[in-house]
């Protein structure tokens, strides 16, 4: 059972769902109904007196700090190249040049698929 997501991770978003709200058997409280409790992180189940938190084992869900480095590496190299993409816009010096990597990249990667399998 999974009991929460690790919410301090930058890049998990959970949505939906209804917090505090029984999932079996709406209505008024009687046995056996379950809830998510989003103030304790946990599943509960109404027992007819109270409410009861389900077992105490449980997996946490959340991203590695190496998948965290990687998604911010990616957004750090797509800001930077939209932010050089408006550049050229208005600089044809920037636009010469990016044309230019571009241009790089694509020799580059025919290379690369030409001798990757060459060993």
């Amino acid at each position: 059972m999974i009991k929460g997501i690790n919410q301090q991770g930058r890049y998990i978003t959970v949505t939906g769902g209804m917090p505090n709200q029984p999932y079996i058997s709406p209505g008024a409280q009687s046995a056996g109904m379950i809830r998510y409790n989003t103030n304790m992180h946990c599943v509960e189940v109404y027992d007819g007196n109270g409410w009861q938190m389900i077992g105490n084992n449980y997996a946490s869900v959340g991203l590695s700090p190496e998948a965290e480095n990687i998604l911010d590496w990616a957004a750090e190299q797509r800001n930077r190249y939209q932010t050089i993409e408006r550049l050229a816009k208005d600089n044809v010096t920037v636009a010469d040049a990016l044309q230019a990597v571009h241009d790089a990249e694509e020799k580059l990667h025919a290379v690369y698929i030409l001798t990757k399998d060459a060993k």
